[in-house]
């Protein structure tokens, strides 16, 4: 199987993509001007053939991302997984390495499965001990309009980071699957999005710590707020007095030597409330990459 592969290297001090190389059904677009011209960065969307991924489709590529470069990775819309035929599985692979003093970002709308759809993705991320590497990954329930809500037959996402080439840094894997007892839609209750967002390196530090900040300011403010106060909570019918579960729910932890690395863990009852809290915990990454993300 041939390789989709994207290569970014400074050319004349500047972040250039110095190869890019797509296979059907897999399409990369390379804006000229997508960050201001006094930002080195470049931006790449990425996109497929027919709107989305058809069962059975094998989409696998390759970044190179070198020493002091910036590379942005996102895509036009979401990411639709169309039904399974004959219970095959689409598969999407990303391997990455992401050089010294260099930044990728890995910023794609969601993920959303369609009733049937079998999707597992995999994406590697080999880096070095300052290398810079944010990734959000993400999926809804499915097309709320109709009528589907966790309906598809197996999601799972892993993600892995190794820190010079073989040392483990960020092992995780997400997988929902139907069970011929619970289906996802009873064990996701009322949620309908969830997501995670990984920031490692040293030129993260300060989106590290404020993200921390506003995570626990958020989740302390939901589990005191009363449940009178609309939007976040409201009544059981069953017991006037207990509280819901919050719309949006998030956790934070560290990984990594020294806890060099910080990963934010999301729920939610809607896309757009995730849309909103991303918006606001990237908002620092703009001096870097010339945008604010998910704006």
């Amino acid at each position: 199987m041939e390789r989709a592969k994207i290569a970014v290297e400074k050319v004349g001090s500047k972040s250039t993509v110095t190869r890019c190389f797509s296979k059907y059904p897999l399409k990369f677009i390379v804006p000229l001007k997508a960050a201001p011209s006094n930002i080195d960065a470049v931006w790449i969307y990425s996109l497929t053939y027919g709107g989305g991924i058809v069962s059975g489709d094998l989409i696998s590529c390759e970044f190179d991302i070198g020493d002091s470069c910036t590379l942005v990775l996102t895509t036009q819309a979401s990411t639709k997984v169309y039904k399974s035929i004959d219970s095959r599985c689409s598969e999407q692979v990303l391997e990455a390495r992401v050089g010294s003093g260099a930044l990728f970002v890995v910023i794609p709308d969601p993920v959303t499965c369609f009733s049937t759809a079998r999707y597992s993705q995999k994406q590697i991320f080999r880096v070095v001990s300052d290398s810079n590497l944010v990734i959000v990954d993400w999926i809804t329930s499915g097309r709320h309009e109709s009528g589907e809500k966790w309906d598809f037959e197996l999601y799972k996402s892993t993600n892995h980071i190794f820190l010079d080439q073989d040392q483990p840094l960020f092992l995780d894997t997400v997988l929902l699957e139907q069970g011929s007892i619970v289906s996802i839609a009873e064990r996701m209750q009322e949620y309908q999005v969830i997501a995670m967002v990984i920031l490692l390196g040293p030129s993260l530090k300060h989106i590290q710590n404020q993200v921390q900040e506003n995570v626990k300011r958020m989740m302390s403010e939901q589990l005191h707020m009363p449940s009178t106060s609309a939007g976040h909570h409201y009544r059981s019918n069953s017991d006037p007095k207990r509280l819901a579960k919050p719309t949006i729910i998030a956790s934070c932890s560290n990984f990594g030597p020294k806890g060099v690395g910080v990963v934010v863990r999301v729920a939610a009852i809607t896309t757009e409330s995730v849309y909103r809290f991303l918006q606001r915990q990237l908002v620092g990454l703009e001096p870097m990459i010339g945008i604010s993300p998910f704006l």
